[in-house]
């Protein structure tokens, strides 16, 4: 990505996006993916990794992964230079790097939990330790699938989408999905868009769900513990 200037009078973020392994309580990572952008979705700074520790040592928990059929995809892409291979240490240093750099406002991710409590239980794991901790100290973690619930999944024409499509929950009283795929279904406009599942890609969605609900300019829940 060519050399941006940094305009400290914006406010800078990181979507970011992790696929992990199905063996845990929570989820291993072996992909990561994020992109600093501004407000209005433009992107300043890209990492599209593959850790290392998971992906090439725990062939076995591979195995495994929400989508291990993909797993051919990222062996030609890491030996054509889309995708760098890198330790949870070197990733946790390269994140941390363009927080300092950008001075992040905040980290955030579609239902975060998973990305967030993955990226920590990974660390976790591969170090034996309890007290390991990922993200960068001081970044708040917004949850983009709660910004969406408290605006864009409340709008009248967004329920009528989801009623019309088959993309309201299976509960006693269904209310519509709020899954990334369908938000985004709807406030692209191609109904025909399907994941790719992998980190890079996916945060490349999340940030058009949070620059659509920033400009609903409405009261919503950001942080990941908020209630």
């Amino acid at each position: 990505m060519e050399q941006v200037r940094i305009d400290r009078r914006k406010s800078y973020y990181i979507v970011l996006d992790i696929e992990g392994t199905n063996t845990t309580q929570d989820a291993l990572c072996y992909d990561l993916g994020c992109a600093v952008i501004d407000k209005q979705g433009n992107v300043y700074d890209t990492l599209d990794l593959v850790i290392y520790d998971i992906y090439a040592l725990e062939k076995e928990l591979m195995k495994s992964a929400y989508y291990a059929k993909k797993l051919p995809q990222y062996e030609e892409e890491l030996e054509d230079g889309i995708r760098t291979m890198v330790s949870i240490f070197t990733a946790k240093k390269l994140l941390k790097e363009l927080c300092d750099k950008y001075q992040v406002k905040a980290i955030m991710a579609h239902n975060a939990r998973y990305d967030y409590f993955g990226l920590n239980t990974t660390m976790r794991y591969i170090t034996k330790s309890q007290q390991r901790y990922f993200f960068p100290y001081g970044v708040e973690i917004w949850d983009t699938q709660k910004m969406a619930h408290d605006t864009i999944c409340k709008q009248k024409k967004y329920i009528k989408f989801c009623e019309e499509n088959g993309y309201m929950t299976k509960h006693k009283n269904p209310r519509p999905q709020e899954k990334a795929e369908i938000i985004y279904r709807y406030i692209s406009g191609n109904n025909e868009f399907v994941e790719r599942h992998t980190g890079l890609s996916d945060v490349m969605i999340e940030k058009e769900i949070f620059v659509r609900c920033l400009r609903q300019h409405k009261k919503m829940r950001k942080c990941l513990f908020e209630k």
